[in-house]
C-alpha cells in the first residue's frame, strides 16, 4: 500500500514540476433549430478526448478546454451531430437539427466518462426526465420497466422503502445480491432514501464485467453510477417544483367474504362437516354440534357471539343457512358487540406533497447548484409516514491552469414513522395481514350495551383485542391484538442525521495527463425509538415498554487515480488508467430496553422502571484495490478495453483475501466502414463483445472466516463464551465468469434505436451459509459449495413516430429472457440442497420450491389428495398429506419468469406533454400463499381467519367434480403447502402515467420568469394479475397481502424556473 501511494504520489509530483497547458473556458446555448427552444442535457465535448460537459436545462453549457483544442463536439438523442471549429471563440452557440444519433453521447462508466460510441460494454441510462416522473421517496423504486436486464422487487411498501434491484438474475443462492451504487464516482454505502430524485440528473446502471471489473468484488452484483446536477457558468438560474398529492393503496385485497352472514354459515358448514365425517354423528348431532360450537374458542369456532336468536331457536338452520330471525349485534350484561370492517377502519388514503428548490449558476473559475428539499410521504396505515429534509451544495473551481477543486455535500434529515412487522406475516403487529385475512365477524371497538361506545379518559376508543381482559369473549383470530389498537398507541420512528461528502483535487500537469486524488465521507447517524403503550395489547401487561437504539455508521472512500490520453495521427486514440481505491465501514450500536413506564406515552428507557437492559455492537468492514485500465480505439472505428484490479477483502482470512479480476472488451463500428455506404438506411450498427471475471465477497456475515462467541454474565463475572457462529478459515472469493455480446444500431434516419445483447455469467465456488443440525449449537457453516450459470437476451428499442417543430411522439419496449442453471454443488451436499421450501439441485434452475404434490379431490367424501411413496418408490393418492410430506417432497418447474420488461411512450405536442410507463412478467410461477391461506378448510387452526370466495367451489355431495377440498374443522391440513396454490406469476403493471402543459413563452416573459410547467402524475395506477390480490412483484417465488402494500400516488404540481 505504502509502494503504491508513494508511486501515485511521485507521479503527481512530477507532473507538477512539468510545463503546464494552458486551457481556456468556452460557453454558449444549445437550441433545437425548428423550433429555437433550448436543448438540455446535451452533449459537449472536445474531439479526441474525453472532455465533456452536458447542457443544462435551459440550454446552456460552460467548458474549460485545452489552448490547443480545434473541435467541439455537439450531440443529442434523435439530433444531428455537429462539429464546430473553435476558432479561437470563447462562445459557441449552436442550433442541432432532428433526425440523428447521439453516438458521442457522454456515458458515465467506471473511474470516469466515456462516450456512447465508443463504449464496448453494457450500460443502460435513465436520464432525470423520467426519474422527475415518478413519485418515490426512494430512487430504486423508479427503475421498474426502464431498462432491459433490471428487474425490481419490493416487498415492503412502507414510504421510503429500498426495492430490491436484480441486474441479469441472482448470482448466487446465499451471498447478498444488491447493486453497488456509486454516487459522483465515490461508492455509497448511505441510505438510498436521502437521496432526492431532483438533485439526481442520471442514473446509469453498468451491467456486464467490462463495465464493472474495477470496481472488484463490491460490483460484482452490477453497478448504479448516480450523477448528480451541478452548475454552469452564466446567469444564476432558479427553478422550483412543488406537488401535492394523495396516497392510496395500490393493490386490492384478495376477493374474500365481506358478510358476517355468509362467513357463519360456511363456519357452521365446516364443523357440521366435523360431526358427520370425524365423529360419526347422525345429521341433528351434527347440526346441534355445530350451532353449538360457533360462538366457541375451539374446534372451528369463531369465539364470539355477534348475532342475537330468539330463545330456544339455532343460530343456523337445518338447511345450513342463517335463522331468517337472527338479527346483528348481541348484548351480554358488560358489552356490546357487532362487527366492524377492519380493512376500512385500518387504511386510509393520505398526503403526499414535496418542494424542491435549485439554484444554478457560475463564472470562469467556479461553478455551483445548490438544492433545498421537503417532502411528506405519509403511509396508508396510521403510524406510518416518511418526512425528508434534504440541502444539497456542489462546487467546481478552477484554481489555476493546472489544478481543479470540486466538492459535493449533500445532508438529509428522515423521520420515519415506521410501525414494525409490516412484513411479517402471523404476527400479532402486523395491520396487513390482521386487516386482510380476519374474518368480517369481529369487533374492532369495545362497546358497552347501553351507548354503544366505551371511551378512554382521553377521548379515544377503546379498542377489542380479542381476550377476555377487553371483553367476554377470546377471539379465534389474533388474540391479544388489535393493529388499530396498536398503531394510534404504539409508536415506532427512525430519526436520520446523514451526511454524504465528497471532495476531490484534479491535477494536469501536462497535455493529457491527469491525477484525481477523491475523497468521499458518509456519515449516518440513526436513533430508533419504539414504544409499547400501557394502555391496550401485549405491552400492557409489562405496564408498557421502552426501547431505544442508536446507530453511527461512517463510511470512507479514497481514490488515487492517474490517467493519461493521447491521439496519434487522429486515428489512434489511447487511454491508460492506474490508480488505487480504498474502501472502509465502521459501524457502532448501543441499546437498551425497560418495563413499567412512569409516563405510558414517552419512550425513553429513562423513562422505565423495571427490566432495564442494555448492550452494543461494533462491526467493521474494509476493502481495498489496484486498478489498471487501457483504452484503444481506431479511427472511431475499431475498439478495444482492457481492465485489471487486484482486491482485498477483510471478509475473508488473511491468506485467502487477495483475488485478481481482470476483463477484455472490443466493439466494431460496422457502419463507418467503406462497404456499408450504400445502406443509407443504415445509421450505425455496431457489434460489440466483452469477456471478464470478478469476485464477490458478501456473504452476509462480516467475520465467515473466525468463530464468534457469545459472552453473558452476572454479578460481574462473565461467564464462559459459547460458540455461536462456526467460522471457516478456507472461504475464499466466490468468482464469476461473464460474457456479453451485441448490436447497437440506429435505423431509418435514427427514427429506430437501440440494442440487442445476449450474456452469460457463470459464477463458481459460490458463497453459502450452510444450516446445520442443531444439536451443534450454530445455526450454519460458511463455505464455498459449487457454480451456477444466468444467460439470456436483451432487447432495448426506441422509436420516435414523429417529429416536427410542433409535435415529437415516441415510443420504447425493453425485455430480457433469462435462465438460470445451478451446474455444480459442493461434493458433501450430494447434488441437493433442500432449504425449507426451496431445493437447490444440479442441473436445474435455483427457483424452485420443494413440495407435496397436489392429486385433486377424492370425489366420494371431498377429501384432499396429494402423492405420496410407498417403501417401494411408487407413487401412490393418498389423503394424508403428512405421508406425502415425509414420502414424496418434488422440486416444482422453474419458477423464474421467461421475460421480463417494459414499454411506454411519450408525446410533446404544442406545450403539452404526455407520458405512460408500464411493466411486465411473463412466463413464470409464483406460490400464491395469501390465497391459500385463505382456501383453508375451518379447522380450529385457522378458526376466525376469512375466505376467498373461492370457498363456494368447494366439495359437497352435489358438487363432486371439484378440486377445492370440502370443508372439515377436524382437517387442518386441507390447505397446506403443496403444488395446489403455484399459480401464473404473469403481470402488468401501469406504473406511471404524467400530463403536463408549458405554458408559452410570451406569456411567462410578461412575468419575469423563463418557463412554467403545470402538470398532474400517478404512480402504481394499476396491476393486472392472474388473481385480484395477488402481486408476483413481491419475489420470485412467494407472494402474499400480508406486507406493506404498494402505494398509489396522485399528485398536482406546477414548475417555475427564474
Amino acid at each position: 500500500m505504502k509502494k503504491v501511494l508513494a508511486t501515485l504520489s511521485l507521479l503527481m509530483v512530477i507532473g507538477v514540476s512539468a510545463v503546464f497547458a494552458q486551457t481556456r473556458t468556452i460557453t454558449g446555448k444549445v437550441t433545437g433549430s425548428e423550433d429555437g427552444e433550448p436543448i438540455p442535457g446535451a452533449t459537449v465535448f472536445v474531439k479526441g478526448t474525453t472532455v465533456g460537459t452536458v447542457t443544462q436545462f435551459d440550454g446552456t453549457y460552460s467548458l474549460n478546454v485545452p489552448t490547443d483544442a480545434e473541435t467541439l463536439v455537439f450531440s443529442f438523442i434523435g439530433m444531428e451531430t455537429q462539429e464546430i471549429e473553435v476558432a479561437g471563440r470563447s462562445t459557441i452557440n449552436v442550433a442541432l437539427a432532428s433526425s440523428s444519433i447521439a453516438m458521442d453521447e457522454v456515458i458515465v462508466v467506471a473511474y470516469g466518462t466515456s462516450t456512447k460510441g465508443s463504449f464496448t460494454g453494457s450500460a443502460a441510462v435513465l436520464g432525470s426526465d423520467k426519474l422527475e416522473k415518478r413519485q418515490v421517496a426512494n430512487i430504486s423504486n423508479a427503475l421498474s420497466g426502464t431498462m432491459a436486464g433490471v428487474q425490481i422487487l419490493s416487498s415492503n411498501g412502507q414510504p421510503g422503502e429500498s426495492a430490491d434491484v436484480r441486474i441479469r438474475g441472482v448470482g448466487s443462492i446465499n451471498a447478498e445480491m444488491d447493486p453497488l451504487y456509486v454516487v459522483d464516482g465515490v461508492p455509497f454505502d448511505g441510505d438510498l432514501s436521502s437521496l432526492s430524485s431532483s438533485d439526481i440528473e442520471s442514473m446509469t446502471v453498468l451491467k456486464d464485467a467490462a463495465s464493472t471489473a474495477l470496481y472488484g468484488a463490491r460490483g460484482a452484483n452490477g453497478i448504479i453510477m448516480i450523477t448528480t446536477k451541478k452548475g454552469s457558468k452564466g446567469k444564476t438560474n432558479v427553478s422550483l417544483d412543488a406537488k401535492v398529492g394523495v396516497n392510496s393503496r395500490a393493490v386490492k385485497n384478495y376477493e374474500v367474504l365481506t358478510s358476517p352472514k355468509n362467513y357463519i354459515e360456511n363456519v357452521y358448514q365446516a364443523i357440521y362437516n366435523a360431526g358427520i365425517y370425524n365423529l360419526n354423528y347422525s345429521p341433528d348431532q351434527a347440526h346441534n354440534y355445530a350451532n353449538v360450537t360457533i360462538p366457541k374458542d375451539a374446534e372451528g369456532g369463531i369465539g364470539y357471539r355477534i348475532y342475537t336468536v330468539p330463545q330456544g331457536q339455532n343460530l343456523i338452520g337445518l338447511n345450513g343457512k342463517l335463522n331468517p330471525n337472527a338479527t346483528l349485534g348481541y348484548s351480554d350484561a358488560d358489552y356490546y358487540y357487532h362487527p366492524d370492517n377492519w380493512a376500512d377502519e385500518t387504511f386510509k388514503n393520505n398526503k403526499r406533497q414535496e418542494y424542491n428548490l435549485s439554484i444554478t449558476g457560475g463564472s470562469e473559475q467556479t461553478t455551483f447548484y445548490m438544492s433545498l428539499g421537503y417532502l411528506d410521504d405519509q403511509g396508508v396505515i396510521d403510524g406510518s409516514g416518511f418526512t425528508r429534509y434534504t440541502g444539497r451544495l456542489k462546487a467546481d473551481h478552477k484554481v489555476n491552469d493546472w489544478l481543479k477543486v470540486g466538492a459535493n455535500v449533500g445532508f438529509t434529515n428522515i423521520l420515519s414513522d415506521y410501525p414494525g412487522e409490516q412484513v411479517t406475516t402471523n404476527s400479532s403487529g402486523n395491520a396487513f395481514f390482521i386487516a386482510n385475512y380476519i374474518a368480517p365477524v369481529y369487533p374492532l371497538y369495545v362497546r358497552d350495551a347501553a351507548t354503544k361506545q366505551i371511551k378512554q379518559t382521553s377521548g379515544r376508543n377503546t379498542y377489542d383485542y380479542g381476550t377476555t381482559t377487553s371483553t367476554n369473549f377470546s377471539r379465534s383470530f389474533m388474540s391479544i391484538s388489535n393493529p388499530s389498537g396498536d398503531l394510534l398507541f404504539n409508536k415506532t420512528e427512525y430519526i436520520k442525521d446523514i451526511v454524504n461528502t465528497t471532495a476531490f483535487a484534479e491535477f494536469t500537469p501536462f497535455k493529457g495527463f491527469k491525477f484525481l486524488v477523491q475523497y468521499g465521507i458518509n456519515v449516518d447517524n440513526t436513533k430508533y425509538n419504539d414504544l409499547g403503550n400501557a394502555y391496550m395489547g401485549q405491552s400492557a401487561s409489562y405496564g408498557g415498554t421502552a426501547y431505544q437504539d442508536q446507530t453511527r455508521i461512517l463510511g470512507v472512500n479514497q481514490q488515487y487515480i492517474a490517467n493519461y490520453h493521447i491521439v496519434l495521427q487522429d486515428l489512434h486514440n489511447l487511454d491508460f488508467t492506474v490508480g488505487y481505491d480504498g474502501y472502509s465501514n465502521r459501524e457502532d450500536e448501543i441499546f437498551a430496553s425497560g418495563e413499567n413506564l412512569y409516563h405510558p406515552e414517552k419512550y425513553y428507557v429513562s423513562n422505565a422502571i423495571d427490566n432495564l437492559r442494555g448492550g452494543g455492537s461494533a462491526d467493521f468492514y474494509a476493502t481495498k484495490g489496484i486498478i489498471g485500465r487501457a483504452n484503444y480505439s481506431y479511427n472511431d472505428t475499431y475498439f478495444a478495453n482492457l481492465a485489471y484490479r487486484r482486491d482485498a477483502s477483510s471478509r475473508f482470512h488473511p491468506d485467502k483475501r487477495w483475488g485478481n479480476f481482470w476483463s477484455a472488451s472490443a466493439a466494431w463500428m460496422i457502419s463507418n466502414e467503406e462497404f456499408m455506404r450504400d445502406f443509407t438506411w443504415i445509421d450505425m450498427l455496431k457489434l460489440k463483445g466483452s469477456y471478464g471475471e470478478q469476485g464477490n465477497d458478501l456473504l452476509g456475515s462480516l467475520y465467515g472466516w473466525q468463530d464468534e462467541y457469545r459472552v453473558t454474565g452476572a454479578d460481574g463475572v462473565f461467564s464462559d463464551g459459547a460458540l455461536d457462529r462456526k467460522g471457516n478459515p478456507d472461504i475464499t472469493w466466490e468468482t464469476s465468469i461473464s460474457y456479453n455480446v451485441g448490436f447497437d444500431i440506429a435505423l431509418f434516419k435514427s427514427k429506430l434505436t437501440g440494442s440487442i445483447e445476449y450474456f452469460s455469467r457463470e459464477s463458481s465456488n459460490m458463497l453459502y451459509l450452510k444450516p446445520t443440525n442443531p444439536t451443534v449449537g450454530y445455526p450454519n457453516l460458511p463455505m464455498n459449495i459449487g457454480s451456477m450459470t444466468n444467460s439470456g437476451l436483451e432487447v432495448d428499442l426506441n422509436y420516435n413516430i414523429l417529429k416536427t417543430s410542433n409535435i415529437n411522439w415516441g415510443v420504447y419496449a425493453n425485455a430480457s429472457f433469462i435462465k438460470n442453471k445451478i451446474n455444480e454443488l459442493h461434493p458433501d451436499l450430494g447434488g441437493i440442497i433442500i432449504d425449507g421450501t426451496r431445493r437447490y439441485e444440479e442441473g436445474y434452475s435455483m427457483y424452485r420450491m420443494n413440495l407435496v404434490k397436489y392429486a385433486g379431490v377424492y370425489s366420494n367424501t371431498g377429501e384432499a389428495l396429494y402423492w405420496a411413496k410407498d417403501d417401494n418408490g411408487r407413487e401412490y393418492k393418498t389423503t394424508d398429506w403428512q405421508k406425502a410430506d415425509n414420502t414424496n417432497k418434488v422440486g416444482t418447474s422453474d419458477l423464474l419468469p421467461k421475460v421480463y420488461g417494459g414499454f411506454g411512450t411519450s408525446v410533446d405536442a404544442y406545450g403539452f406533454d404526455f407520458s405512460v410507463q408500464l411493466a411486465y412478467q411473463l412466463g413464470g410461477q409464483i406460490y400464491d400463499s395469501g390465497y391459500a391461506r385463505l382456501m383453508h378448510g375451518g379447522s380450529s387452526s385457522n378458526a376466525g381467519n376469512n375466505w376467498h370466495k373461492d370457498i363456494y367451489k368447494a366439495w359437497t355431495p352435489e358438487n363432486t367434480t371439484t378440486d377445492v377440498p370440502r370443508l372439515n374443522a377436524n382437517d387442518r391440513f386441507s390447505n397446506s403447502t403443496s403444488t395446489r396454490f403455484l399459480v401464473s406469476s404473469n403481470y402488468l403493471s401501469l406504473n406511471n402515467i404524467t400530463l403536463g402543459y408549458t405554458l408559452p413563452k410570451s406569456i411567462v416573459d410578461r412575468v419575469g420568469v423563463s418557463r412554467v410547467r403545470v402538470y398532474c402524475s400517478a404512480d402504481n395506477v394499476a396491476l393486472l394479475t392472474n388473481r385480484v390480490g395477488l402481486d408476483p412483484r413481491q419475489s420470485y417465488t412467494s407472494a402474499t397481502t400480508a406486507r406493506y402494500t404498494p402505494i398509489r400516488t396522485v399528485s398536482g404540481g406546477i414548475n417555475v424556473a427564474f
